[in-house]
């Protein structure tokens, strides 16, 4: 059995780097800016031989409860209830500060045992801030340095005399929900065209939660999942790191990933927000299904169209939840007037799935669910070539290729190579005199015959080789 461990502390005292430092990857941000973290974080991590889930937590900060600091607190209060060890973490460089000795209180006063981390232990004039700390009566105080891994063995030492060696060195569990960092991107092989297999509905499913700031992203995660696991609040931007969270609806195990608000590129100057796009970004890209969230009282603003662009360049399935629908007035009229426009504006994914959802009062999540279940069915939909050449010579016979400079295009076959967006390869006499409106055209039909709505359709043009090609002709 695994234990939990938090790391608890006042900002800027490096606990974000212990915690990239435990789980062996820079999932975390880091920056010198002081309060980067704000949510809560849950990582499996390893210390040698042993094996826990790590907590990384907001800087502990003094403020009333309705502040946004107030509200970053109580998300660290629950990783403090939540855990079986903390690390009490404080900053050997700068020595003790008053909130130091305040939230040294807080943590004896939860019963759990402890672990007095001094961090930035490699500095110059660190060790009086080590002594300093013994002041705190929470034990010896471990010198490390989470930025350069100096001082684990003791760490390890440290977290064994806590918990006791039965504890601290439980069994390992398995941990099979990890993201593999080698997946591929544009889609997957098929190993065998004819093949139609079933769509499987037991396999966990992967979901990012995009939009613009103050769309309500954190918000809808917290209604999904019934419980205030994000920070939420009316301040645009809280959300910074992408954080997941782990889920099961209706029976299937679900990861959803909540991201920090994308605004346009020109308005991104500051350091830690470009840092918060490029995480966002990064959960885009292991994701399967992406929410696109919009605020229905101000929806496809330049920003949302251009966010939706780049999920389907990545070939990434979307879906867009219109939330605060419990502010709309007018709400049948408005919600066709939205789908006619997300037709007219998205035709890249004609169909796209679109549903009304106020996070707030719950409404259309049931439904939001159901679509996004119903776009990743399509994503992963195959067909087999029979039925492709079948379609083709249909939609040759009734609009055949245009002819370029006097010559006739040949369309020979078409098969599905790809799932995960749906791949096609045409193979044609001139590929590259292909007017690109019968392409679209191709794609659009084909969508249509294999009811494939909503998603990106990539279609590759090829020529097949010619054996005679380069022979010199015999006289």
């Amino acid at each position: 059995m695994g234990f939990k461990v938090a790391i608890i502390g006042r900002p800027n005292v490096g606990k974000s780097t212990l915690f990239n430092r435990l789980v062996g990857k820079k999932l975390a941000l880091v920056d010198d800016t002081p309060g980067v973290t704000r949510d809560r974080r849950v990582h499996a991590a390893k210390l040698y031989d042993l094996h826990f889930d790590v907590i990384d937590t907001a800087g502990f900060e003094d403020a009333a409860a309705s502040t946004l600091p107030g509200r970053m607190r109580q998300q660290t209060e629950i990783a403090i209830r939540e855990a079986d060890l903390i690390f009490f973490t404080v900053d050997a460089k700068s020595g003790l500060m008053p909130d130091d000795r305040t939230f040294a209180d807080v943590v004896r006063k939860s019963g759990k045992p402890v672990v007095l981390v001094a961090n930035k232990a490699e500095a110059r004039g660190a060790q009086g801030g080590l002594l300093e700390a013994w002041e705190l009566g929470l034990g010896e105080p471990i010198p490390v340095s989470a930025e350069h891994g100096q001082g684990m063995p003791d760490l390890r030492d440290a977290v064994v005399e806590a918990l006791g060696e039965e504890r601290a060195l439980g069994e390992e569990e398995d941990d099979s929900d990890e993201i593999a960092a080698s997946e591929v991107l544009i889609g997957e092989d098929i190993a065998d065209p004819d093949a139609e297999p079933a769509y499987d509905d037991t396999k966990p499913l992967r979901i990012a939660v995009v939009g613009r700031p103050n769309a309500g992203k954190s918000t809808l995660i917290n209604a999904l999942i019934g419980e205030e696991r994000l920070l939420t609040g009316p301040e645009a931007g809280i959300t910074r790191d992408s954080i997941s969270v782990d889920w099961d609806w209706r029976g299937r195990r679900i990861k959803l990933f909540d991201t920090a608000g994308m605004r346009r590129k020109s308005k991104v100057q500051e350091k830690l927000e470009k840092l918060s796009v490029q995480d966002g970004l990064r959960a885009i890209r292991f994701a399967e299904i992406v929410i696109i969230v919009l605020d229905a009282t101000i929806p496809f603003e330049k920003q949302d169209l251009q966010i939706a662009d780049l999920i389907i360049r990545e070939g990434r399935a979307p879906v867009i939840a219109f939330n605060k629908w419990d502010l709309i007035d007018n709400p049948q009229e408005l919600l066709a007037e939205l789908r006619e426009k997300t037709e007219r504006l998205l035709p890249q994914v004609r169909g796209i799935q679109a549903v009304p959802v106020s996070a707030e009062t719950g409404r259309g999540l049931d439904k939001l669910m159901e679509s996004v279940i119903k776009t990743h069915k399509v994503w992963n939909s195959r067909v087999s070539t029979g039925k492709l050449n079948r379609w083709l010579e249909g939609i040759l016979a009734h609009h055949p290729p245009p002819a370029v400079a006097g010559r006739r295009l040949k369309i020979k076959y078409v098969t599905q190579a790809k799932t995960r967006p749906p791949g096609f390869v045409v193979s044609c006499s001139r590929p590259d005199a292909m007017p690109q409106s019968y392409v679209r055209y191709l794609t659009n039909s084909l969508r249509e015959a294999f009811d494939m709505p909503g998603v990106p359709i990539r279609m590759a043009l090829r020529t097949s080789d010619n054996p005679f090609a380069g022979r010199a002709k015999k006289r």
